[in-house]
C-alpha cells in the first residue's frame, strides 16, 4: 500500500476529504519522528511500538577493495508489532 492508497482509505473510512486525510496522516508521522528523535517510544496499543535503539560502533569491510573501515556507533528507529498485529497477519 503506497501512501496515496493510504490516504484514500483514510479518507474513505473517516468520511473526510483527502486533503484532510493526508494533514492527519502527515500529523501522526510528524509525531512518531519527532517523539523519536526526543529518545521516547511510541506505542501503539494493539498495533505495535516504535522506539530508538544504539547500534555500536564496528569495523567492516569495504566491498571493492576490500580494506577494513570502521563505522561510527548510531541511533536507529526500530518497530516491534503488536499481539493484535501478529495475530491479524497469521
Amino acid at each position: 500500500m503506497t501512501k496515496a492508497e493510504l490516504v484514500d482509505k483514510i479518507a474513505r473510512d473517516a468520511c473526510i476529504t483527502k486533503k484532510a486525510a493526508e494533514g492527519a496522516l502527515a500529523s501522526i508521522t510528524a509525531g512518531v519522528r519527532d517523539s523519536l528523535k526526543k529518545g521516547k517510544k511510541v506505542t501503539l496499543v494493539g498495533f505495535g511500538t516504535f522506539s530508538v535503539a544504539k547500534r555500536a560502533a564496528r569495523n567492516g569491510r569495504n566491498p571493492q577493495t576490500g580494506d577494513i573501515i570502521k563505522i561510527k556507533a548510531t541511533k536507529i528507529p526500530r518497530f516491534k508489532a503488536g499481539k493484535a498485529l501478529k495475530d491479524a497477519v497469521r
